[in-house]
């Protein structure tokens, strides 16, 4: 052969010789490097959501930006003083002040305005006008911008104004739909309103008007303007008079410069959401901050004037959100470190998979005088081929299915996955050829005994698992994002399965001698096999399997908790599966329950009525909620509902005392004897016959229950509470008019439609699901590491003799004993797991931060769930009795010579 011949391309000739092989790292790599890139950018893009619902979603006097001050003093004309307070000296100032916004803030102009308004409502003089207890109605005057692009006019037209001075005493003004039917006014209406020196303002109504988008800052930042409200004064008893808002075209400010109303001159700016991002938040405090006293209000008072005040509640709104952000992150970082744990696990699996099918090959090169590096180069090179394009078609697609997010958390996952998955066979192969060797000895797993550096590695990771629970247990997950306390279900499944390791051989030792004895060969065989299979092979898929298994049960407990504490709010909320109330407490209509009982999924209505009593003759208030019910039909939803069931009779009159079932309080202050009280409807004597903490007509608060039959007066029941399944609402609410419907389906629902939540279940479940599917693959890896040597070994049992069926009870009982440990130990330590770390889980955030009623008595509690322990442990032993018997049926279709040559690795 010439001197210049080369041989072929080690690359290419490895990579031809198995393909398959590739192809599999390359689909492994693929789906590992989407999932590393797609979990950040998920989580950014729930983050990222949850800000801008949070923003949007404000209530507009709290969300709003408002820059005030009040108009130029008397020291200047009356000229200049008008001139500040048009139309375009205001947008000016608005604009200017509009670009002094510091970033992340930006303003949406849509639905930001500017104008002039009194601070001081103006008395209304006309008689016309409603007098609730014979006060005067008053009204907020407000020149605003932008009327006719929030409104539709409904009646008259939109008001003007010509050359208005400060001492003109007539404007032209617009009102809303409710406030004209609230107040009695129509277009062409006028009011009179006091609080001007010389003569009352007069403002003629030149139309009505329809809110565009009534709930946005613009109409709702000054609430009056949508709506009057009844305003009580501060005397005893109080009195009540109307507040409502006119507006007026902005040309009309300088009007209001003449009066005792406080005119202010203002800015709203409505913040911008589209451009916002979760990792914006802290920006967007310390933003706030600065313009409220800081830098920022120092530029804006260089543009609007020099007493300027900005004030707005976006500060509360971002730290509510980022209080539960950081709440709900150390939950999902659970789920996070356990499916990133069983991938490296996979990824190493597989790597050493390749390493020990070529372990006879490698050993040949380093023999032949091949060297470490030169070996090392050219594994890192063939494993490079398949995984660095896989990985960065993983890339690709994270950032095609989850849009928006920074690029630079995904690209550094991805990256992880391709350099670990380059870097596992090279390694492998490295250590266990560092001296050429002739024959490698048995690593047999009965009979391994691991070294010193192995020790000290366990030791570490318990030390490790033990900070870990006892600093989660100590102060919980509310820490400055601790990962070592995140890690901490993730560490106590690690630890079980170098524990569950060692004392591995030891039951394989005691089996072996009674299955040696036992008749045929089977069951000595399995034992045999399974006693040597090599020690690192049995160790990562153990590993794999308890870290997964410990992550699912930890992942379903959570997401129990969660459910349950979820269903149990929105039962408190509304006391039965749905509640039907009359608005002003009137009666309900004749024949609703009849009606309600025909609504589908409608199986038990019971009437409820409401009365107040004083506990003493004496007292002049009645504050003690006394609820009046049908003992029977009330008794079986409240055995339904869970929310204190108690037998009918309880509620059973004698000798003119009403039985009653109270609340603790109410028993403790009554005692079990007669006690005579004073209801709405008079006196009646009770009796308290049994204690329950709540009811379904008041799940929360203090009672009295007794029978409508024995309240004397009653006027009728005000409450419909009905239980069912699948209740169909609209047919509900259709069923009587005027009548507040309550759904607990509803209320149910309102608790988890917050992004924050809906995004932090979605990817615990999703990292659940992909930690379940790894173990399962390191189980298949498992068993395929050693799958040339079971099917030599069959073929030559059949032979001897062997059948078919025995060879696959042979193959399942030899897979069956790692499969047993890795489900028991795996419900074992998932139940260990959850009882540990239970007293630090605050699951209230992920639960209930969408709750407006309050807390949830006992809030939510992480609990084991039973089937996330074992169905999970279940699927493991099924699958793994399932491949191998598909194995023993796929080597059966193959002669015994084929398998011999085959699997020849001596």
């Amino acid at each position: 052969m010439p001197s210049h011949t080369r041989g072929a391309p080690w690359v290419r000739t490895r990579l031809r010789t198995a393909p398959w092989s590739a192809v599999a790292l390359g689909a492994l790599v693929l789906l590992t490097a989407f999932l590393a890139a797609v979990l950040p950018r998920a989580v950014e893009a729930y983050e990222t959501q949850g800000l801008r619902e949070a923003v949007a979603g404000a209530a507009p006097e709290a969300g709003v930006l408002e820059l005030k001050t009040p108009p130029p003093g008397l020291e200047r004309s009356d000229e200049a003083r008008a001139d500040a307070v048009r139309p375009e000296a205001l947008a000016a100032i608005g604009a200017r002040a509009r670009a002094l916004l510091p970033a992340p803030l930006r303003a949406d102009p849509a639905q930001s305005a500017y104008g002039v308004r009194t601070a001081r409502s103006l008395e209304g003089l006309d008689a016309a006008l409603p007098r609730p207890d014979g006060l005067p109605p008053r009204f907020t005057l407000l020149a605003q911008s932008g009327a006719a692009a929030h409104a539709t006019v409904r009646e008259g037209r939109l008001p003007t104004a010509g050359r208005v001075g400060v001492d003109t005493r007539a404007v032209e003004g617009a009102v809303t739909r409710e406030t004209a039917r609230t107040l009695g006014l129509r277009a062409g209406s006028t009011l009179t309103l006091a609080g001007y020196p010389d003569r009352p303002l007069t403002v003629r109504i030149t139309g009505v008007l329809e809110p565009r988008q009534p709930q946005r800052s613009y109409w709702s930042a000054e609430p009056v303007l949508r709506t009057p409200g009844l305003i009580s004064t501060t005397g005893r008893p109080p009195q009540f008079y109307w507040e409502a808002g006119v507006l007026l075209a902005p040309g009309a400010a300088p009007a209001l410069l003449g009066g005792q109303g406080e005119p202010e001159r203002y800015w709203r700016f409505a913040p911008a959401t589209g451009q916002l991002t979760g990792a914006d938040a802290p920006a967007l405090v310390a933003a706030v901050a600065s313009l409220e006293d800081g830098p920022g209000l120092v530029a804006l008072r260089g543009v609007a004037g020099p007493v300027a005040q900005l004030s707005t509640g976006l500060e509360q709104v971002v730290g509510a959100y980022t209080a539960t952000r950081d709440a709900i992150a150390p939950v999902v970082a659970v789920a996070a470190f356990g499916i990133a744990a069983v991938a490296v696990v996979v990824l190493v699996m597989s790597g050493g998979l390749a390493a020990s099918r070529r372990d006879a090959e490698l050993a040949l090169l380093r023999a032949r005088g091949g060297s470490l590096r030169g070996i090392a180069v050219r594994l890192l090179a063939e494993t490079a081929v398949p995984v660095v394009p896989a990985a960065a078609c993983g890339l690709l697609l994270a950032l095609l299915v989850v849009d928006g997010g920074r690029p630079l958390p995904a690209v550094l996952g991805a990256g992880a996955v391709a350099l670990l998955a380059c870097a596992v066979l090279p390694v492998r192969a490295v250590v266990a050829h560092r001296s050429p060797r002739a024959h490698r000895e048995r690593d047999d797993l009965a009979h391994a005994r691991p070294g010193g550096r192995r020790l000290v590695a366990e030791l570490t990771v318990l030390v490790l698992a033990a900070g870990a629970v006892a600093a989660l247990r100590r102060r919980g997950t509310e820490g400055p994002g601790d990962l070592l306390v995140s890690a901490a279900p993730v560490l106590v499944g690690v630890v079980a399965a170098l524990v569950l390791v060692r004392l591995y051989p030891l039951p394989l030792r005691w089996a072996a001698g009674p299955a040696g004895r036992l008749r045929g060969v089977v069951g000595f065989l399995s034992v045999a096999r399974a006693g040597r299979a090599p020690a690192a092979v049995a160790v990562l898929p153990l590993l794999a399997l308890l870290t997964a298994l410990t992550t699912a049960a930890f992942g379903g407990s959570v997401l129990a908790g969660v459910a349950d504490a979820r269903d149990r709010a929105a039962l408190l909320a509304t006391g039965a599966d749905a509640r039907l109330d009359t608005a002003d407490g009137a009666p309900l209509p004749p024949g609703l329950a009849g009606a309600v009982r025909q609504v589908a999924g409608v199986r038990q209505v019971t009437a409820v009525g409401f009365a107040y009593a004083a506990e003493r003759a004496g007292d002049e208030t009645r504050s003690l909620p006394v609820i009046a019910v049908e003992p029977d039909g009330y008794a079986r939803v409240a055995r339904q509902t869970g929310l204190g069931g108690f037998p009918a009779d309880r509620l059973r009159s004698a000798d003119g005392v009403l039985g009653a079932v109270a609340s603790p309080g109410v028993a403790e202050r009554f005692g079990r004897a007669p006690r005579r009280i004073v209801t709405d409807t008079g006196p009646v004597t009770v009796r308290v016959t049994a204690v329950n903490p709540r009811t379904p007509a008041v799940p929360e608060g203090e009672f009295l229950l007794v029978d409508a039959a024995g309240l004397k007066g009653f006027t009728g029941p005000t409450t419909l509470l009905a239980t069912g399944a699948d209740i169909d609402g609209k047919a509900l609410r259709a069923a009587g008019s005027g009548i507040s419907v309550t759904l607990r389906a509803e209320e149910r629902a309102a608790l988890s439609d917050s992004p924050l939540q809906a995004g932090a279940e979605r990817i615990y479940g999703s990292a659940v699901v992909a930690g379940a599917g790894y173990a399962v693959l390191a189980l298949v890896l498992g068993l395929l590491r050693t799958a040339p040597e079971r099917a030599a070994l069959l073929a030559l049992l059949r032979t001897l003799g062997l059948t078919t069926r025995q060879g696959r009870r042979l193959l399942g009982l030899e897979a069956l004993p790692q499969a047993l440990l890795a489900a028991g130990g795996g419900m074992a330590v998932g139940w260990a797991a959850v009882r540990l770390l239970a007293p630090g889980v605050d699951l209230d955030r992920l639960a209930l931060s969408g709750a407006t009623g309050g807390p949830v008595p006992g809030g939510a509690v992480l609990r084991t769930d039973l089937w996330s322990l074992v169905l999970p442990a279940a699927v493991t032993v099924l699958l793994a009795g399932t491949v191998a018997v598909a194995q023993a049926w796929w080597a059966g279709r193959r002669t015994p010579i084929t398998h011999l040559r085959a699997g020849d690795m001596r």
